[in-house]
């Protein structure tokens, strides 16, 4: 992807304005500008193209409603004339400029018919800060072509080819347990799930670093398409769930956030890779399957199956002992219902993990909140044949149940984080489009960062 950031000290100049403090700015310019601002009914909110003697662009006025934001410029790639701009501004906004305008570029074309033509670029004063941006940049744009490609396209194997591409950038190791395997080597739930697609499950293993370094596991849900299984969605509960995969979308670009910025932790990640679909051997409800864990499990609905893949990945992760979980899923509804679609939720024991989650999300624009692992609620997963039921029995509480499920296949001395996520926006907003979108995923990076270079 072309992030429009390039280096130098040319190109039309672009003042940063508050728009609260918009009228006392004024007072300060020249007269002609003044003038300008007031016959084009410009207010501090949005921008205005402010023209010289010459009647040629000389000027790019840029109101905000505050110039911290990490989103700031993220409308300038498609809404400035093509040319070259430079951020009249310190540091610290150059390097949230370039950032939202490498977001800004952002653009899902790959089925449209492209054509080629110019775009506005940002000029920063040191490759360092084009090159910072492009990390974190190019992390999220990894999670929306992901998520943004049809299910057609983004079935296990293509999903595989992915992670194997993300790991000879980096030099990882990758490996991948596919179809029956998954069953001679006891990844039952993640094979029940998949069967019946003729996209053959498997689990995806990507292994980073000096193993001398703190171990941190990455595990994302990767159901590429959702039907719902034999409990079979409704048409307007499955138009979009191609991006069912979106925790495995996360994952892999939290990895590669990780690897660029060449942080100093031995990174695992590994992604169940399944379609839910339907056909004679699909799993189905009342059926009990045998966790990789040794736990049973009762199939109460087949829709909840995100947690059904996520289970034996989290098993298999804890055999090591890592320092840290993190897993992302599309996993329930509920959490829609109760944080709205733009902040995802979140839940540990670990009380300082959550802080420092919460701190780092704040500090980057990338807000999460943590929603509580009520213990009394386990019961809901009870089940009268088997260990566990793979969801409650009602319709309340939802994201928390699915988090105490996931819970039970984690050690209990092993931090772990889970975060429940949309995967999506359903508005546009400055530098994020419709469509795939990372959440969360920079405030554990930030987190990460935090802990293991300052």
């Amino acid at each position: 992807m072309n992030t429009l950031l390039t280096t130098g000290d040319h190109g039309t100049p672009i003042t940063l304005v508050e728009t609260a403090n918009y009228d006392s700015w004024l007072e300060q310019q020249s007269e002609p500008l003044q003038n300008w601002l007031a016959s084009t009914e410009f207010k501090g909110k949005g921008i205005s193209l402010v023209p010289g003697e010459d009647g040629v662009l000389n000027q790019v006025i840029l109101g905000v409603g505050d110039a911290s934001n990490h989103f700031m410029c993220g409308d300038l790639p498609t809404s400035l004339p093509v040319g070259d701009y430079r951020l009249e501004a310190d540091e610290a906004q150059q390097k949230l400029a370039a950032f939202s305008w490498g977001l800004g570029a952002y653009n899902f074309d790959r089925y449209k018919k492209r054509e080629e033509k110019e775009r506005p670029q940002l000029v920063l004063p040191a490759q360092e800060l084009v090159d910072e941006a492009d990390k974190l940049v190019q992390a999220v744009a990894l999670v929306r072509d992901m998520v943004n490609t049809p299910a057609g396209d983004m079935m296990p194997q293509h999903m595989a080819e992915v992670v194997e591409s993300l790991a000879n950038e980096f030099g990882a190791e990758f490996s991948q347990i596919v179809g029956d395997d998954l069953l001679a080597e006891n990844y039952p739930t993640i094979h029940a799930v998949g069967r019946a697609s003729v996209h053959a499950p498997r689990l995806l293993d990507l292994r980073w670093g000096d193993e001398s370094h703190p171990k941190i596991t990455l595990v994302g849900k990767g159901v590429c398409f959702d039907s719902g299984g034999l409990d079979l969605k409704p048409a307007a509960g499955m138009r979009f769930m191609k991006k069912d995969m979106g925790g495995a979308a996360h994952v892999a670009g939290l990895a590669r956030l990780i690897m660029s910025h060449n942080l100093p932790v031995r990174l695992r990640m590994l992604i169940p890779a399944v379609e839910n679909a339907v056909a004679g051997n699909a799993f189905r409800p009342g059926d009990v399957i045998t966790t990789r864990q040794g736990l049973t499990v009762e199939i109460d609905n087949t829709d909840a199956e995100g947690r059904l893949v996520l289970c034996d990945a989290l098993t298999e992760v804890c055999t090591e002992n890592p320092e840290l979980i993190v897993d992302f899923a599309t996993l329930t509804g509920a959490c829609r219902v109760a944080l709205g679609t733009e902040l995802p939720g979140f839940f540990t024991d670990d009380k300082q993990l959550a802080e420092d989650l919460a701190d780092s999300g704040e500090s980057v624009d990338d807000p999460v909140w943590q929603l509580p692992l009520h213990k009394p609620y386990k019961q809901m997963l009870k089940s009268e044949i088997a260990d566990l039921s793979n969801c409650a029995n009602g319709p309340f509480g939802g994201a928390i149940t699915a988090a105490l499920y996931l819970q039970e296949f984690v050690g209990k001395d092993i931090p772990w984080v889970h975060f429940d996520i949309m995967a999506w926006n359903n508005r546009k907003q400055s530098g994020r489009p419709v469509g795939g979108e990372a959440f969360g995923m920079r405030a554990v990076f930030e987190t990460l960062k935090k802990r293991y270079l300052e």
